[in-house]
């Protein structure tokens, strides 16, 4: 570290003060004799003038901003007190100060950037970031005077760390980073781009949102204070007792804490938008398993609507009972009135506007816990009246705690109680610790928000449900009649007479029993009380308040799942209104469903289908947690450290547990809606990628299963067909790779190479792999799509056989076209045909070739239009220049990235187009491919005819009746037997018959060798229609077909010895070959006799022995064997056994 006064080198020389050696001060480079000289860009010693040497481009070489001071400028600046970084001079550096920038400087001064407005005012210091990597930095002490200073962007491409940078990945409008392109690459410039949002809506600014205190903690006190604590907590002491009323509550507090546990982990692993449950666990697990919960979570929510609802109007019918008044005479239809007419006021209320319920929460919140303490009070207080007394309510009593600490489970209009019968009525109260987390699109800072405020009301409710429910079994009995009359003679000991008879109850009769006490009586709470309006005060804010906030959330997530667009038809309740994008067509919704459970009117039928919908909706949770845990890809990072993915298991277990202990039939009923859900969110295929554990769980099981392949040794009973098949971009050659997939279809691998001449960039990479998947998809092949670059066919294809696949997924069988312009192409395309199959036998590959009446290759004939995208047209661009396909493709993205985003993310440009999978037309259910007439077009655009239609999909229609001949020829371990095999048992070509043509050794053994083949293709198992031995073969061909043969091979006939690199046949070779040239002669008139009219003829292909027999000369012998006949493969095993006759 140097410091001190440092003054720079004036133009006529002078000394400087110390500088750390080897360091460059904006173009000055310490010599270490206490000078600093200028550094020119050859890297040799300056002279002390101001002088550079600079380089024609300016992209690569740091350039001193001081070196564009007008020559009349005053002078040089000082250094002194300030740390200023500078880096070594480098001439290679990237940094870029085109001729823009360098107009910014005059008289000593730096004009207004226009990336940086505020650069070159005087009034306001410019920022200098100091940089400390290794050696590469050093930091200068001294005087800076800021008048000079750059913005950082300005000397360098290079962005530095910024969250606007990882902000809405998905959306089209990426921040600022550059491309690797653009940093690698000094001839890719960067366009100028206005400034993004970041993925913020505009309208973000005018929202309303909440803290972590009013947003979560109050709405989930509000929530869990409800009408359960009211209405349920003393009916729930009265059957299970005190001691098993505490252990209800432990045990539904268990199951919210963990639950809310799990849901901190995963609100905490990145930023939660609108949705809230569903939203976290459509992330975490996926869309089908988000989707089918989600659905059912929102139900959830509009019925809980309906039960605290019908929990206000029970309270206001008892209240309007104890004044001597009724809506009507049938309790029920008044709860019914009150019931409807309270969903209609609030569903109005939250369509006009919701501003008013961030105040209104607290006001409810201590009218709530008002009510709560008048009932403690009135505990200590005691009866005030002979009448309280004669209802049950005697006061705190030690006798009455341990009376009332064992169960006594009854009869009820809704049958026998037992714990979990109860428990399933108590549940729901513990719903309200999601009230918080569905609304996480409104809340301030969801990551902090949700684990705070939901884990300290689980702990403040969870202590306040256990002392109510003690005070209520200490101080209230279970049966009571409630007659307080006296008779004269008992006046003067009016509570004496009343405690010997005010329990004397008739528990078999539920009409005529007792109507107060624990059991009886859901008004205890506004007995015990000191003031009794004041517990309905509670209770009706208790009960609208949890009401509102359901009736906010079940539409709030379902709009999320509505504008993911997983279930068609939905997209209309997706429609947000005003600043707040308030789901106003969700609220009317969500209105009908509540009212249709509110004319049921009865809280403990509705209070089990509701603990079933949220424990599924908790269940999914804790699994969420626990598999993104046990999975652990590297997005699971949550900054909560207070959970464990056991526990998250055990907290599923016991919501899976709970919902069959609650009611089996209601919990088979979830899960069947929830797995309808599921698989049609399959069958839809919804076009999201949100990066779920699921995903990686495919991953993680992949890796894991090519591991364990990989340490099993192969056996021939598991051989399977893996497939390089050199097909170029699929849609150049539909029936090559057409026909490969006839092969692999659901039984192995199918790899299609594409080797391009020349340089790809990445994106038109990504484009031609997504250009081959759409293919793929569209004609429901499954493969994998590998493309090189720069290289040669030879070249490209020694690259795909050596290094594509991963241990034993790996290519075992290359398939490629056959070269019908052999004799014309030049004696180099020759070579590498010829070369790649020596290529692929030295590494014991098998070889095949194939060849169709027309040939395979339709680039240059037809065109493959998926919905606008030219495959073509991708191909012509790679003779343009390096960035030519960058316009049309955003800027750091993949193209499977681009169509994937969360709800709401999608910003794509006004200038930008990208056609995704997801805006292109769904394909029918039917299971039938598109018509493909409407897909391929002829080069100038026209319809293709049905002929070259016909050639195109040749090996996608059904053969019925035909034949496929097998001609093997030689041994080569039975993959020339087991492909056709393979072929005949596929549906299209399963009516066909396979007849198998073999060589016999001796003419006078024929029947012999024809029985020996027959028991061997017994034992194989092979199913043919006939088996024909082949006696003549070293018959002399006849005079045609030697011509046919010798004009063939008459342009590349060499009248010397040397073969010349092996394109030429030279008479030394056709002599040593003759017998071999004589047999495939004979082969052609044997196979024009008999496979001339066959669907498929399968031949060994012949051996190139290397050094032996040219390149010509074995184009010839194929050309011989394939002319003129329908379908041929040629097919070559690798001389391993693919074929076994053992068990």
């Amino acid at each position: 570290m140097a410091t001190g006064h440092h003054t720079p080198v004036s133009p006529t020389g002078g000394s400087s003060g110390p500088v750390n050696s080897g360091a460059t001060l904006l173009g000055y480079k310490d010599y270490g004799n206490g000078s600093v000289s200028p550094t020119p860009a050859n890297g040799t010693r300056g002279d002390g003038n101001l002088q550079m040497n600079l380089p024609e481009s300016s992209e690569s070489l740091f350039i001193n901003p001081l070196a564009q001071l007008s020559k009349e400028s005053c002078g040089y600046p000082q250094y002194e007190g300030t740390a200023l970084v500078v880096h070594e001079s480098d001439s290679d550096d990237e940094s870029n100060f085109d001729a823009e920038n360098a107009g910014r400087y005059s008289n000593g001064h730096v004009s207004p950037s226009p990336f940086n407005p505020s650069e070159g005012n005087n009034d306001e210091a410019s920022k200098v970031e100091s940089h400390n990597t290794h050696n590469n930095t050093h930091t200068v002490t001294g005087s800076y005077d800021t008048k000079y200073a750059k913005s950082f962007r300005h000397f360098t491409r290079e962005a530095l760390p910024r969250l606007d940078n990882y902000r809405n990945m998905m959306s089209i409008q990426a921040a600022y980073r550059p491309t690797l392109d653009e940093l690698h690459n000094i001839t890719v410039h960067r366009k100028p781009t206005g400034p993004t949002s970041g993925g913020d809506s505009p309208a973000e600014g005018g929202m309303v949102k909440f803290g972590w205190v009013k947003g979560v903690f109050v709405r989930c006190l509000l929530n869990i204070w409800g009408v359960m604590l009211f209405l349920r907590v003393s009916w729930v002491t009265g059957q299970a007792g005190i001691g098993q009323t505490m252990l209800i509550i432990l045990s539904t507090s268990v199951v919210t804490f963990i639950t809310s546990l799990s849901m901190a982990a995963i609100s905490t692993n990145g930023v939660v938008k609108g949705g809230g449950t569903y939203y976290m666990i459509s992330r975490s697990l996926g869309p089908e398993f988000g989707a089918s919960i989600g659905l059912i979570f929102a139900v959830a929510n509009a019925v809980a609507v309906a039960m605290y609802t019908v929990g206000f109007a029970e309270s206001l019918v008892d209240l309007l009972e104890s004044l001597g008044t009724k809506v009507v005479d049938d309790p029920g239809n008044s709860v019914r009135i009150i019931g409807s007419v309270a969903i209609i006021i609030l569903t109005c209320v939250v369509v006009v506007g919701m501003e008013w319920e961030a105040t209104a929460q607290v006001g409810l919140l201590a009218i709530l816990v008002a009510a709560m303490i008048d009932f403690v009070i009135g505990c200590f207080i005691g009866p005030l009246s002979d009448e309280e007394y004669s209802k049950g309510f005697v006061g705190i009593s030690g006798s009455l705690f341990a009376e009332n600490f064992q169960p006594d489970y009854r009869l009820t209009k809704e049958g026998d109680q037992n714990f979990f019968s109860v428990f399933s009525i108590f549940f729901p109260a513990a719903t309200g610790i999601l009230a918080g987390a569905n609304i996480s699109g409104d809340l301030e800072d969801p990551q902090a928000a949700i684990p705070k405020g939901t884990l300290l009301a689980i702990i403040v409710t969870t202590v306040s449900y256990l002392a109510f429910a003690a005070l209520a079994g200490a101080c209230v009995v279970r049966d009571a009649t409630g007659n307080f009359t006296v008779p004269d003679w008992a006046i003067n000991n009016s509570r004496e007479y009343i405690d010997s008879t005010y329990r004397d109850c008739n528990l078999t009769d539920l009409d005529t029993g007792c109507k107060w006490g624990l059991m009886n009586s859901f008004q205890v709470m506004e007995l015990v009380s000191a003031w009794g309006p004041l517990i309905y005060a509670g209770c009706f804010a208790a009960t609208l308040s949890s009401a509102l906030a359901s009736l906010v959330s079940a539409p709030k997530v379902f709009q999320a799942l509505c504008n993911d667009r997983l279930y068609p038809g939905l997209e209309f309740f997706g429609k947000g209104y005003g600043k707040n994008n308030e789901p106003v067509r969700g609220y009317v919704l969500t209105f009908f469903v509540a009212l249709a459970f509110i004319l049921i009117a009865e809280l403990n039928y509705i209070a089990p289908l509701i603990s079933n919908f949220f424990l599924a909706a908790y269940a999914l949770v804790n699994f969420s947690t626990f598999h993104a845990s046990l999975i652990k890809p590297v997005g699971w990072r949550p900054t909560f450290k207070y959970y464990n993915m056991w526990l998250s298991l055990v907290g599923f277990v016991l919501c899976v547990a709970v919902m069959f202990l609650i009611s089996w039939s209601t919990a088979l009923l979830t899960f069947a809606a929830i797995l309808i859900l599921y698989l049609l969110v399959i069958y839809n295929k919804p076009d999201v990628n949100w990066g779920s554990s699921t995903q990686a769980q495919r991953y993680n099981a992949a890796l894991k299963s090519i591991h364990e392949l990989n340490s099993i040794e192969e056996h021939v009973k598991n051989y399977r067909p893996q497939i390089l098949c050199l097909s170029g971009l699929p849609s150049a050659r539909p029936p090559l790779v057409d026909f490969a997939h006839l092969i692999t279809k659901n039984l192995s691998l199918l790899v299609s190479g594409h080797i391009v001449k020349s340089n790809l960039n990445r994106r038109q990479r990504l484009a031609l792999n997504q250009l081959a998947q759409n293919w793929f998809h569209i004609n429901k092949v499954k493969g994998f799509f590998c493309v090189v670059d720069e290289v040669d066919f030879e070249q490209g294809a020694r690259s795909l056989l050596q290094s594509y696949g991963v241990g034993k997924v790996s290519p075992n069988i290359l398939l490629m076209g056959y070269k019908q312009n052999w004799q014309n192409c030049s004696r180099d395309e020759l070579l590498h045909f010829f070369n790649t199959i020596h290529k692929s036998l030295d590494l014991h590959i098998s070889v095949t070739v194939l060849r169709v009446e027309h040939g395979l290759d339709f680039s240059k004939k037809v065109t493959f239009d998926d919905d606008g995208n030219d495959l073509s047209s991708i191909a012509e661009s790679n003779k343009n220049k390096l960035s030519s396909s960058d316009e049309s493709l955003p800027r750091n993205q993949s193209l499977s990235q681009m169509s994937q985003a969360s709800s709401g993310d999608i910003t794509p440009s006004a200038d930008s187009k990208v056609t995704t999978k997801s805006e292109a037309p769904k394909e029918k259910k039917s299971g039938q491919r598109k018509d493909l007439s409407a897909l391929y077009k002829n080069i100038d655009g026209s319809s293709v005819t049905r002929d070259v239609l016909d050639r195109i999909t040749q090996f996608q229609k059904k053969y019925k009746h035909g034949t496929i001949d097998v001609w093997w020829l030689y041994d080569d371990g039975g993959l020339t037997l087991l492909l056709p095999y393979i072929i005949n048992t596929r549906e299209k070509w399963a009516t066909c018959k396979l007849r198998v043509f073999a060589l016999a050794n001796k003419k006078d053994e024929l029947d012999d060798e024809q029985r020996r083949m027959a028991e061997m293709l017994a034992k194989f198992r092979i199913d043919y229609s006939d088996l024909i031995m082949i006696p003549d073969y070293n018959r002399k061909p006849q005079e045609t077909t030697q011509r046919f043969f010798d004009n063939m091979i008459a342009p590349f006939r060499s009248e010397g010895t040397d073969q010349e690199a092996g394109t030429y046949i030279t008479d030394t070779e056709l002599l040593a070959l003759k017998d071999k040239n004589n047999r495939n002669m004979r082969l052609r008139e044997l196979l024009m006799e008999n496979s001339r009219r066959s669907d498929l003829v399968v031949m060994t292909l012949p051996m190139p022995k290397k050094g032996i027999v040219s390149a010509p000369l074995y184009m010839a012998w194929l050309e011989l064997l394939t002319f003129d006949m329908p379908p041929f493969l040629l097919v070559r095993g690798n001389q391993q056994s693919v074929l076994t006759f053992y068990s």
